[in-house]
């Protein structure tokens, strides 16, 4: 999905991290919501409410996910899901934008 339509987005930002990551939070039509935002250069570990799936629109990251073993890589267009009550850890080397879709 190229653009979000017909949507309501919450003007003050998420801050997190001391500024490392910043996202937007957006109401869609069917009563889900998302974030869209960016991660900057750095190592950051998430602890998740809700169940995941993170998009990434650009840039790379190594995600490792709790109980994974090893790490994955993720480029543009690529996706991973995180589970509810769970934790992963991200690794940015550059600008991170990416969208994740709480289910």
């Amino acid at each position: 999905m190229a653009q979000f339509d017909n949507v309501s987005v919450k003007k003050k930002a998420n801050i997190y991290f001391d500024g490392k990551c910043v996202s937007h939070t957006i109401l869609l039509p069917n009563g889900t919501r998302s974030t869209i935002g960016v991660i900057f250069p750095s190592t950051l570990t998430f602890n998740t409410q809700a169940a995941e799936v993170m998009e990434i629109l650009a840039g790379h990251c190594r995600v490792k996910v709790q109980g994974a073993n090893d790490w994955s890589e993720y480029k543009e267009d690529e996706k991973f899901s995180v589970a509810a009550n769970s934790s992963f850890e991200i690794v940015t080397t550059e600008t991170l934008h990416y969208a994740c879709h709480f289910e």
